[in-house]
């Protein structure tokens, strides 16, 4: 495959500069077969990561553009081949008269992620750091941002590599004993080693635990609307993400099945997921949306629930019953919605009511009241730390998968110095945690896992 030479282009369309990469053996040549500089000697006798001015043309000799081409010469470059990057007008048609050019000449159109595969492959990055590079194109927010900053790095992989000396030398003192067992003797000290397993154990546990942060924090904390029908459930939603995303009507069900949409609230990324009106129904759409509404509400870090301020005191205990069992653990706040149209002493009333947990809220959705203080819950229901770029968080579903497997490996490596097991055993366990720690590096991946990695990439990274 990296015998090939590939080009893509690298920005979104719409943009007044277009950047075209070619990477590969022959990318310098390709590109000096089309493009002219405008003085001095030919792009092939030009130093690496210089800036060139000149001009493509078309075979028949008419000019499409003046261009800037900046030379880089491998191992120096972002896929540690040769490289160049064609600096156009971002004009569609220029962008593909290019490519056209490029391909005629012997370059190929890359695949979604190759040029950060062929970085991978080539030794400029480990896995998880070619893996962060998606994720800093993805991210949304300011700790997103720092996160897959830290990853690409290298934050993330020193902590792993750092943890696979310390197994390594464990391993090691292990299996120089089985070289001698028929002397029994012991060059690795029990105690030291139990202590030394009980550390790699706490970081590995810590690495394992902070993925339900990451995963927040990369994909949004999910925020469930639940409530009866006509409570104002989609008015609330519209007015959070500030768009006509679900149909407000006075007519009960009109919500049949679960609207999502995302916003950045002061940095934090919420997810929000509208779901159908919880009442008595026969009709079968509607059951098997408020199916669905009681799925939605087990996967949901926040609940929000959304009560019809003029029906509360006559419809709370009902309700309550239906929605609380399935709040446990999770983060509720109570909107008692419409409460323009209640009088003083009505909204008294109703703050009398039997509210045992979570936060109440008074709020007018359609008068936009008291939305304010409705976000500053929001945020703080998320406890979310603060993060900077020095932390190590798994954001990775890979990631956490593999660490899982590295500390049940640990334990059991725990679990047989306790019952003083033979080396071998013990070597074995702790090869089995290397093992998990490397598949996260990508020295042990096998090729469908890469190519189910960077397929998810987007053409041009």
């Amino acid at each position: 495959m990296n015998e090939d030479t590939i080009c893509a282009i690298a920005t979104a369309q719409g943009g007044a500069i277009g950047v075209i990469r070619v990477s590969g053996s022959r990318a310098i040549e390709i590109t000096e077969r089309i493009f002219t500089p405008a003085t001095g000697a030919a792009l092939s006798e030009r130093k690496s990561h210089t800036l060139t001015y000149g001009q493509i043309c078309a075979d028949t000799g008419e000019l499409i553009d003046e261009v800037l081409v900046s030379l880089f010469r491998g191992p120096h470059s972002y896929t540690g081949e040769d490289a160049t990057e064609i600096m156009c007008h971002g004009s569609s048609y220029i962008l593909q008269q290019v490519m056209q050019l490029l391909i005629a000449n012997g370059c190929r159109s890359a695949n979604p992620g190759e040029y950060t595969q062929r970085a991978f492959l080539n030794g400029k990055m480990d896995l998880s750091q070619a893996e962060a590079v998606a994720d800093l194109i993805a991210s949304s927010n300011v700790a997103t941002h720092r996160l897959a900053m830290n990853q690409m790095r290298g934050g993330f992989s020193n902590e792993l590599r750092a943890l696979r000396t310390r197994l390594l030398d464990f391993t090691s003192l292990i299996e120089l004993e089985l070289d001698f067992s028929e002397e029994d003797v012991e060059f690795a000290d029990r105690s030291q080693l139990c202590t030394l397993a009980t550390q790699i154990e706490n970081i590995i546990a810590h690495l394992v635990h902070s993925f339900s942060v990451g995963n927040a924090v990369k994909n949004g904390i999910p925020v469930a609307i639940i409530g009866e029908t006509n409570a104002g459930k989609s008015t609330l939603l519209n007015l959070l993400v500030n768009e006509e995303r679900a149909i407000v009507s006075d007519i009960h069900g009109t919500t049949r099945d679960v609207i999502e949409d995302t916003i950045n609230l002061r940095g934090i990324t919420f997810r929000f997921i509208d779901t159908a009106g919880i009442r008595e129904t026969s009709d079968r759409i509607e059951s098997l949306g408020i199916e669905r509404t009681f799925q939605k509400l087990e996967q949901a870090s926040i609940v929000l629930w959304v009560i019809d301020s003029t029906t509360a005191q006559t419809q709370y205990a009902s309700l309550a019953q239906k929605i609380l069992p399935h709040c446990k653990g999770k983060k509720l706040i109570r909107l008692f919605n419409k409460s323009d149209l209640l009088s003083p002493e009505a909204q008294t009333a109703l703050s009398h009511l039997p509210l045992d947990e979570g936060d109440t809220l008074f709020i007018s959705a359609k008068q936009h009241e008291n939305t304010d203080a409705l976000q500053s819950l929001l945020v703080k229901g998320a406890s979310l730390p603060e993060i900077s770029q020095s932390d190590v968080i798994v954001t990775n579903i890979r990631h956490f998968e593999a660490l899982s497997h590295a500390l049940d490996a640990i334990h059991r490596v725990q679990d047989g110095l306790s019952a003083r097991l033979s080396g071998d055993f013990l070597s074995q366990d702790i090869r089995e945690c290397i093992f998990y720690l490397n598949d996260i590096l990508g020295e042990v991946t096998n090729d469908e896992v890469l190519g189910n990695i960077f397929r998810k990439f987007c053409i041009g990274k």
